[in-house]
């Protein structure tokens, strides 16, 4: 097992609503020449969470920091009008977040727990501040 020192959340930067799923971004990322889907997990509008990259690989979804973490995706991240970044999660999203979180972090417990663009300011991902809603909880 590869050593994991970040758990990084996004979003998809879709409208919210969106029906986008992870066979989607799947499908995205190989027209990219990419191996797959580059999200370990990709949480759907239902809450539903889905499996991308298995999380002994290596994703890719944050430049200079993809050997070392495991990336989180939830779909939404935009407003309706197409173009404002905004938190868009639903309830079930939140609560798979945080559940799946949960368990990430049983399976590594000094993993932190990062937005996007806690490691990249020119990014508004994932459009919340994931380390003040988490590391009350996760520490």
């Amino acid at each position: 097992m590869r050593t994991v020192s970040l758990i990084i959340v996004h979003c998809s930067a879709n409208r919210q609503g969106s029906a986008l799923r992870m066979a989607d971004i799947d499908h995205w990322h190989r027209s990219l020449g990419w191996n797959g889907c580059g999200y370990h997990f990709v949480i759907p509008t239902d809450g539903t969470i889905e499996k991308g990259r298995p999380i002994e690989q290596v994703g890719a979804h944050c430049k200079n920091h993809n050997r070392h973490s495991i990336g989180i995706c939830y779909i939404g991240g935009i407003a309706s009008d197409g173009k404002t970044p905004m938190d868009t999660r639903t309830i079930a999203q939140r609560q798979a977040l945080y559940d799946l979180l949960r368990e990430l972090r049983r399976q590594f417990p000094k993993a932190l727990v990062v937005g996007h663009r806690d490691l990249d300011p020119s990014k508004a991902c994932p459009c919340f501040d994931v380390v003040s809603e988490f590391h009350p909880i996760f520490g």
